[in-house]
């Protein structure tokens, strides 16, 4: 399902995404400066968490807490190797009931094979964007 949408957009498309995922992992593929992030802090906001949300581009990961659960957000473009992962834990998270974000996941592959939800996300003309959501 490709989708186009632009930043006014954002509180429509995270909704959309919730109703279509059948994973609480969401992967997220695309370019720096495509709006990775910028969608997670709407996708938190929806699931009720009012912390700010910002890139764990140097931490690994961020948690943020909602009223029922909480959620995790990774950000693996500093990640070397899977090594990295397995020292750190990350197998864990994906175990647990929680949400899992996950920026540049592809260094993460072999932990994340079936159940999960692939968003793709494209630059379009005019600083739109053109996302694809796809269940595993």
């Amino acid at each position: 399902m490709d989708i186009k949408y632009t930043i006014n957009d954002l509180d429509e498309i995270a909704d959309l995404l919730l109703e279509k995922s059948n994973s609480r992992i969401l992967l997220f593929h695309g370019e720096m400066g495509v709006g990775k992030t910028t969608l997670i802090k709407t996708l938190v906001s929806k699931l009720g968490s009012s912390d700010e949300v910002q890139s764990p581009t140097y931490s690994l990961v961020n948690e943020y807490k909602t009223k029922d659960a909480s959620i995790y957000h990774f950000d693996l473009y500093r990640v070397n190797d899977s090594e990295e992962l397995y020292n750190f834990g990350f197998e864990e998270y994906l175990f647990e009931n929680h949400w899992v974000f996950i920026e540049w996941p592809e260094i993460a592959s072999e932990f994340l094979t079936d159940g999960v939800t692939e968003i793709h996300l494209e630059l379009e003309e005019n600083n739109s964007r053109k996302i694809n959501i796809i269940n595993t």
